[in-house]
C-alpha cells in the first residue's frame, strides 16, 4: 500500500513537471504572436501638415502668414511628454501650474484676428507654453510677453531660447500693468479671460492698434477684438470661447 502511493505520487511529479517543460517552451514563443506591436513613431512634420490643411485651412483661417507659421512652429515642443500624441490634435493641452496650451485653431484664429504686419511690435498678456508667443514671433518684428507664474516664465524663455526664438522675449509679472518700457504696441493678445479691459492696455495701444481677449460675460466669454480709434475703442465679437481665468490685479 505504501509502495504503491509513492509510485503514483512520483509519477504525478513527473507529469506536473513534463507540462512545466512545455509550457515554458511555448511561452518562449508568445510574445511573436500575443504581444502588441509597437505604436509607430509619430511623424510630428505630417501631423502639423495634416492640422494647417484640415483644422485651420479647412475652416476659416485664411492669413498666408498665419498659416505659414503654424505650418513651421513645432507644438510637440511645447506640450508634456505624455501627451506627445495628442500635440496637433486640434484641443486644447494641460501644462505645467494647472494651465493649458490653446487649441490650435483659435491660436491661429487670435493670430490672425490681431491683423498683424511684418514690422509690428506685439505684447501677449500670458505666455503659459510660449507656444503663441512663437507663432507671433513668426510672423512679426518683436513680441513681448509677460508670464504671472514664475516657473512658467522661466521655462518658456529657456524653451524660446533653445528654438533660436531672439524676437521673442519673457519676464514674469503681472500682465495687466503691460509693459511700459516698450510700448506702445501695434497689437496685444491677452490669452486669459478677463473681467474686464484693463485701463493701462488700452494706453499702451497705439491708434490704430489691434487689441485681442477673451473677455467675461455672465455666463459665457467671448472673444473680441477692439481697434484703437482716435475718439475711443471699436469693439468686434469674434466667437464664445473658453479660457483660463487672468489672475492677479484684475481680479482685485
Amino acid at each position: 500500500m505504501s509502495a504503491n502511493t509513492l509510485t503514483l505520487k512520483s509519477g504525478l511529479r513527473r507529469t506536473v513537471s513534463s507540462f512545466k517543460v512545455r509550457f515554458v517552451s511555448l511561452a518562449a514563443f508568445a510574445p511573436v504572436f500575443l504581444l502588441p506591436k509597437p505604436a509607430p513613431a509619430v511623424d510630428f512634420t505630417q501631423e502639423r501638415k495634416r492640422m494647417v490643411h484640415e483644422d485651420l485651412r479647412g475652416r476659416d483661417i485664411s492669413d498666408p502668414a498665419v498659416l505659414n507659421a503654424m505650418l513651421k512652429v513645432p507644438r510637440h515642443l511645447f506640450v508634456q511628454a505624455k501627451y506627445l500624441s495628442q500635440a496637433y490634435a486640434d484641443h486644447p493641452l494641460p501644462i505645467k501650474a494647472n494651465q493649458t496650451i490653446s487649441q490650435p485653431y483659435i491660436v491661429a484664429l487670435m493670430t490672425q484676428s490681431a491683423r498683424l504686419k511684418s514690422t509690428d511690435r506685439v505684447l501677449e498678456i500670458g505666455t503659459g507654453s510660449a507656444y503663441q508667443a512663437a507663432v507671433l514671433g513668426e510672423i512679426v518684428r518683436e513680441v513681448y510677453s509677460i508670464e504671472i507664474i514664475k516657473t512658467l516664465a522661466d521655462q518658456a524663455r529657456a524653451r524660446l531660447h533653445r528654438l533660436g526664438y531672439a524676437n521673442v522675449h519673457v519676464k514674469h509679472g503681472d500682465g495687466y500693468r503691460g509693459w511700459p518700457e516698450h510700448a506702445p504696441f501695434d497689437a496685444i493678445l491677452l490669452t486669459a479671460a478677463t473681467p474686464e479691459i484693463p485701463q493701462p492696455l488700452i494706453e499702451q495701444l497705439k491708434i490704430g492698434g489691434r487689441m485681442v481677449l477673451p473677455l467675461e460675460g455672465f455666463l459665457f466669454q467671448n472673444l473680441i477684438r477692439l481697434t484703437k480709434q482716435p475718439d475711443g475703442l471699436k469693439k468686434e465679437t469674434i466667437t464664445g470661447v473658453r479660457f483660463v481665468p487672468m489672475t492677479g490685479e484684475v481680479r482685485n
